[in-house]
């Protein structure tokens, strides 16, 4: 039988398109209108801002660690969550959580190091791409990376947070993606993690200048084999 998914949900954007991978992609693994059994947990992502915007990382894991629990007394298994940024508490929540947890970066890096990937563009909230989440896992794996400029990591927040979170796609946001990671490409990237798990709404397959590393479905793909044990460490 397999494991029950707890989803620990931030921005509800991008939890959605995690559960609705997971969901969408389940049969691949067990049989037609398939999937493993998910539970969900959302505390509202005013409260995480909160924190988020003043450095308070122990909010934060507290916040992430309410969930948890509630998720472990649903019946879940394992935990995952769809939002790159929070993973910055990820150490403080790992050492006290009553689950396991699958860490959205370590699935991205071992996905770029099984393609080759030597040097990857960094998309994200701006607290993602100034932050340690990614430099210290990929570091762990010798890839390099690089970050936008940081005008345009201020703009790309700003989308982030007055338009993706809310489902909203503009055109001419889309275009300003697409011309930073033309930028990123003439940095030497050969690859762009989608950072956010929004932008996968915005930056679609086929548009992109770069080969994209979709953090999104990237974990959920990583859920689903964990579930049914198919997951490789490595």
């Amino acid at each position: 039988m397999a494991k029950h998914i707890g989803i620990v949900a931030c921005s509800y954007e991008g939890a959605a398109l995690c559960y609705q991978t997971i969901c969408n992609e389940g049969s691949q693994y067990l049989g037609e209108h398939s999937h493993p059994e998910i539970s969900l947990h959302n505390h509202p992502l005013n409260q995480y801002m909160k924190f988020i915007r003043s450095g308070d990382w122990e909010g934060v894991a507290g916040l992430m660690l309410s969930s948890s629990g509630k998720l472990h007394k649903a019946g879940a298994d394992f935990l995952i969550s769809p939002d790159n940024t929070i993973h910055q508490a990820f150490s403080l929540v790992i050492e006290r959580s009553p689950l396991p947890w699958l860490h959205i970066g370590k699935e991205v890096a071992k996905t770029a190091e099984l393609n080759n990937y030597k040097k990857l563009g960094i998309l994200g909230t701006k607290f993602l791409m100034e932050g340690p989440v990614y430099p210290e896992i990929l570091a762990e794996r010798k890839i390099s990376f690089c970050i936008p400029a940081e005008e345009q990591r201020f703009k790309i927040n700003d989308i982030i947070f007055s338009e993706l979170v809310y489902g909203i796609i503009n055109e001419a946001s889309k275009e300003f993606f697409l011309q930073v990671i033309d930028g990123l490409r003439s940095e030497g990237c050969d690859s762009v993690v989608l950072g956010c798990t929004e932008i996968p709404l915005i930056v679609l397959p086929g548009e992109s200048s770069l080969p994209i590393l979709d953090s999104t479905r990237i974990l959920a793909r990583a859920a689903l084999k964990f579930a049914v044990g198919a997951w490789k460490r490595k």
